[in-house]
């Protein structure tokens, strides 16, 4: 039975370093790989760090090429949308995920992590993010209220046994840079039009009062009757000055982003997500993450991937 990367699931930590590489023009993606499944840093600490790793859909094809679901590739072209809104594709060769309960863990491991790859892989991505006063984002309002729970989570983001990628997740990373001193000038009533939610309790609209171009309407996906979940691991980043959300989402099945990301942006409908008038998105990437079984495949060493 394959196994999913289980810093996944550990909602614990409260400080996270997001780190994007490119490997070198001398660097293959077999050698990337191997490198990768070979750090000598611990996939998971006593103190609670945990590390995760994903790559472009392309390059782990290259090394497994039935390794990956064949819906999943590369976010390789801006997303457009209505009245010349897009979403700008991004799309870099390694994803690593540190999460932990201190800054000075997540920073201690994220530089660990850049030092070894630095021979076959250069990092153009460093974000440093936190858990905002309880889960909420930074525009007040609570974050993932709608994420299945640790027992639900698993069957909405890993591929199932059986299936190509199995044990694996199709991640859809993205960086927003908010405009708060915008979204503060709208009275409260008018910021939870845009959500789609109360800003205190979190309580989604009931369906005859929830406007169609609110960030719930717009994200949440229907089939049928049946409502498609994605696991969210959101955290907040920045500076006083500079700041917003980064959006982590798992999956078992990359459609559901595609769909999602459409709908935000207006593609089909026209209907734009009124939260983008507030905030725009910085970057855009989907990433592969393997299976523990499928790192251990490249791995010299087994110690540091328990």
């Amino acid at each position: 039975m394959a196994t999913p990367q289980s810093g996944i699931f550990a909602l614990g930590c409260s400080y996270h370093c997001y780190l994007e590489f490119d490997r070198t023009s001398t660097t293959s993606s077999a050698d990337l790989v191997a490198a990768v499944c070979n750090l000598e840093v611990p996939r998971t600490t006593p103190s609670g760090a945990n590390l995760v790793t994903g790559f472009r859909p392309s390059l782990w094809r290259q090394v497994e090429p039935d390794g990956v679901p064949h819906e999943l590739e590369d976010f390789a072209e801006d997303l457009s949308g209505s009245d010349g809104y897009y979403m700008p594709a991004t799309q870099r060769d390694l994803w690593v995920w540190v999460s932990a309960a201190s800054y000075s863990d997540a920073f201690t491991l994220g530089r660990l992590v850049i030092e070894q790859l630095k021979k076959v892989a250069s990092c153009v991505e460093d974000i440093f993010g936190w858990s905002h006063a309880q889960s909420r984002d930074l525009t007040g309002f609570i974050d993932g209220t709608a994420n299945p729970n640790l027992l639900e989570a698993p069957n909405v983001a890993i591929i199932p046994n059986g299936s190509t990628g199995a044990g694996g997740s199709s991640l859809l990373f993205q960086r927003w840079r908010h405009r708060l001193e915008e979204f503060d000038q709208l009275s409260e009533k008018e910021q939870e039009s845009v959500i789609g939610r109360t800003k205190r309790e979190g309580d989604e609209f009931e369906d005859d009062d929830l406007p169609a171009d609110s960030h719930v309407a717009r994200t949440t996906l229907i089939e049928g009757e049946r409502e498609l979940p994605i696991f969210r691991r959101n955290s907040a980043y920045g500076t006083p000055t500079e700041n917003g959300t980064v959006f982590i989402g798992f999956s078992s099945d990359v459609t559901r982003f595609t769909k999602m990301l459409e709908r935000m942006a207006g593609k089909q409908d026209g209907i734009r997500d009124a939260l983008t008038r507030y905030t725009d998105a910085l970057s855009g990437s989907y990433y592969f993450i393997p299976s523990n079984e499928s790192i251990r495949k490249f791995a010299d060493r087994v110690e540091f991937l328990t």
